[in-house]
């Protein structure tokens, strides 16, 4: 069976998409809105495509139903993450996604806890979390629209990393550019949306109920640790229930062992090559690619920066 599984991703127009996709990572896009490419999806609306080896041609929601040996026998009936890149050309909503079991309950999906790694080099913010000493004066301040006292904006700039638990409101900013490594799920509550009005004059549909309802003032630590060995320069992003993510920053080579049931790979910079069991690849900026359950030792070559995440074992 096939131990490396190279993947074509979808990209999805948003209103606030721009071109920066194109423009950065030299994909053939044809549009000028794209805002999110779905890099590494089982998701219905826009799943990944397998290009190469035996399963060439299939998406990444029949290869984990069908060969679940390639990942690990997992206890997940369907793939546990998603993988995107985001271009904000313009404000995103401020939102907030539900936990596991209010995505359950309500919506018959897992809640959405992801993680942000900033990828522009340009100075941006996000929004991240909110100016409340409990959720009782949170939603007080909401309910009286003091968005500018409420929210809390952070400067983000490249390399820097924000992880982002259910119930955190957020919003990604004007002239973000971010990878997004997240639960597998596409629940969004909409909070607050600027007042903006679409193409037809219609204001956004806003979540206010369910929105308060996720709300968790959560105490975030994002606290990384690196360490250098040899021609590696290792950056542990965050290790939390669902997922655990790191960078590998590489100039030259460096052998690795695969330490989870698969490993999900984003290259967001330079080019090289994958060394596999004697089999190669080239690989460069914008590649995504997962190295299955049968892959026990892996080798990277060349000037590449590489985030790599799994999903944690609850076996």
């Amino acid at each position: 069976m096939q131990k490396v599984l190279m993947l074509e991703g979808k990209f999805v127009d948003k209103i606030w998409g721009g071109e920066r996709l194109k423009e950065e990572f030299a994909y053939d896009i044809e549009s000028d809105s794209v805002g999110e490419y779905w890099a590494v999806s089982a998701m219905e609306e826009f799943p990944s495509l397998i290009i190469n080896g035996e399963l060439a041609g299939e998406d990444l929601i029949e290869v984990y139903k069908n060969n679940r040996e390639l990942f690990g026998n997992p206890k997940e009936e369907t793939f546990p993450l998603l993988v995107k890149i985001i271009d904000a050309k313009e404000d995103l909503s401020i939102q907030v996604h539900p936990d596991d079991q209010m995505g359950k309950r309500l919506e018959n999906s897992l809640g959405k806890t992801e993680c942000w790694y900033i990828l522009n080099d340009n100075e941006s913010s996000i929004i991240y979390g909110l100016n409340a000493k409990d959720k009782d004066e949170a939603v007080k301040l909401i309910n009286e629209r003091k968005w500018k006292d409420v929210l809390k904006e952070v400067p983000a700039k490249n390399g820097d990393f924000f992880f982002v638990p259910a119930g955190t409101v957020h919003a990604i900013k004007k002239g973000c550019l971010i990878l997004e490594i997240q639960q597998s799920s596409d629940i969004t509550y909409r909070l607050y949306d600027y007042d903006r009005k679409d193409k037809d004059g219609n204001l956004r549909d806003l979540h206010i109920e369910k929105s308060i309802e996720a709300i968790k003032l959560n105490d975030i630590d994002n606290k990384t640790e690196t360490s250098v060995d040899g021609d590696l320069r290792l950056t542990k992003l965050t290790d939390n229930e669902f997922f655990q993510v790191r960078k590998y920053e590489i100039k030259g080579n460096k052998s690795l062992n695969r330490d989870s049931d698969y490993l999900i790979e984003a290259v967001i910079d330079g080019a090289g090559e994958l060394n596999v069991d004697g089999e190669k690849y080239q690989i460069k900026k914008g590649d995504f690619f997962i190295l299955t359950n049968l892959v026990s030792t892996y080798e990277f070559a060349g000037d590449l920066t590489i985030v790599e995440s799994n999903v944690v074992n609850n076996k």
